[in-house]
């Protein structure tokens, strides 16, 4: 739902709310001036609270409790709450532990990355029949896909829905079930993969690969060579930060993606100590802002003045930053899948080897599909390659300890949407504190303390809204986020 009013300087302000096809509460504010976004507000209208539900309880409980922050990415906060756990354990994963764990991880990724394309943001390209979950949209969506290709994108639609019951499956096999995965925990996995189990979610895996190398790639790839002027639009402060995920040694030094940051034009060392949370336009007192996570707190303040969003603001080094698959690839900087490169080259007229190639390209609302699926490709080519050969049937995936009677501990890892930390303070050997700092937090933030628009409200910045009863330029750059 859209409302617009306009005001006497020549300015209107258009509210959606809430924001459709995204998980979650939000709600999004433009003032627009001639056409284009002069200025933006995002809203996190939900407080969840689990760091206050989380206190005094057994820290074990964290990997199943904070699993239900969200709908679409349980599996990411289990892997960092695990992650948190295992440092505060002090406990070290066994090789068939890590490489289990990139499995259920991975076939997650897949999964996700395929929905947020296909049901969450493929509607802002694509007509669908005139009916749910199709309609309702806005009068005039601009949606120009020819009728052939668009009949094609509404059958991949419904494939797509098959190819994530797929991922579902594999993940089932070692996580125990999904969502809300109960065989990922501190130590490990509880599931020892068999040769029988391997062989079932190798063979389900074939399928998801198949789709995504000959579909979901090259179909990103012909849509946006319809949208090229979407290339332009929704760049942002082009700051990116990636914590590193899939590690691919038993030390975790290295990892499929890595970690890193890149700020004002140039690459850095990624250093955790940098993270702070603002709250000076968030819903919580005061007292929680300029802290690190080790030291955070969590005191809702709903009457606070000035403020209009529950999310807090997260900054590195003060600095408002992307995370997400953008951010990922921008890191790592990949060579481009042999499809990419092709329809680059076919569609675009561009010659382009790695990611960073793209240039300010990736920068954009079609930027950050572009990433979402060549990331797929990565992390399918990964399962194929590398884990689902490195596994041992019937060896050990678990190490088991004992709960400190004081510890702290933080997990670091990538959710398919973007960075996600998780910290626990243990004292008594029960949870004295939990934090937790999702990668929507990151990207869909509020002002901070020092006025800056956080990474989406400034991507906003420039967006054209020709016409005030269809801003879909502004949902579709929210979405090219998946919060």
């Amino acid at each position: 739902m859209s409302q617009a009013n306009h005001a006497s300087d020549g300015k209107l302000k258009i509210a959606i709310d809430p924001v459709t096809r995204i998980e979650g509460h939000l709600k999004a504010e433009v003032l627009v001036k001639d056409g284009k976004v002069v200025d933006a507000w995002l809203s996190g209208g939900m407080f969840r609270g689990f760091e206050n539900i989380l206190t005094g309880r057994d820290p074990r409980d964290s990997a199943q409790l904070t699993q239900r922050l969200c709908g679409v990415c349980p599996t990411a906060h289990s892997t960092a709450s695990c992650r948190a756990l295992d440092d505060a354990f002090n406990v070290e994963l066994t090789t068939n532990g890590r490489v289990t764990r990139n499995l259920i991880f991975g076939a997650n990724y897949l999964q996700s990355h395929i929905l947020h394309f296909y049901h969450l943001a493929a509607l802002d390209f694509v007509r669908g029949p005139n009916k749910a979950p199709f309609v309702p949209r806005f009068p005039h969506p601009d949606l120009r896909l020819d009728e052939k290709t668009n009949a094609v994108a509404v059958d991949q639609y419904v494939k797509a829905l098959e190819i994530r019951r797929i991922c579902h499956e594999m993940v089932a096999l070692f996580g125990g079930k999904m969502p809300h995965i109960s065989g990922q925990v501190v130590g490990g996995t509880t599931e020892i993969p068999t040769k029988e189990k391997l062989q079932e979610y190798a063979s389900r895996f074939k399928v998801v690969q198949k789709f995504v190398s000959e579909v979901y790639v090259p179909t990103v790839y012909l849509i946006g060579s319809v949208y090229k002027d979407l290339f332009e639009v929704g760049g942002g402060y082009k700051n990116c930060m990636a914590y590193g995920v899939f590690p691919m040694n038993d030390k975790e030094s290295e990892f499929l993606l890595k970690p890193g940051v890149y700020i004002d034009g140039k690459d850095e060392e990624f250093n955790s100590d940098l993270i702070r949370e603002y709250v000076k336009y968030s819903w919580f007192d005061d007292s929680c802002s300029d802290l690190h996570p080790s030291k955070g707190k969590t005191v809702p303040q709903v009457h606070k003045e000035g403020a209009y969003s529950f999310c807090k603001s997260s900054r590195y080094n003060k600095k408002p930053v992307e995370v997400g698959p953008l951010a990922r690839m921008w890191v790592q900087n990949p060579e481009l899948s042999p499809m990419g490169k092709k329809q680059l080259k076919e569609l675009f007229g561009i010659t382009a080897n790695k990611f960073r190639d793209l240039g300010d390209m990736a920068f954009s609302i079609m930027g950050r599909h572009v990433a979402r699926a060549e990331e797929a490709y990565i992390v399918a080519n990964a399962i194929g390659d590398v884990w689902l050969d490195e596994v041992k049937p019937g060896e050990e995936t678990f190490v088991e300890s004992e709960i400190p009677a004081s510890a702290e501990g933080i997990g670091l890892t990538e959710a398919p949407r973007g960075s996600l930390l998780h910290y626990i303070n243990i004292k008594d050997s029960v949870t004295a504190n939990y934090q937790m700092m999702p990668a929507t937090l990151w990207n869909t933030n509020p002002r901070d303390d020092m006025g800056q628009r956080g990474p989406v409200e400034e991507a906003l910045i420039g967006c054209p809204v020709p016409d005030e009863n269809n801003p879909v330029n502004v949902s579709r750059i929210i979405r090219s986020f998946d919060p």
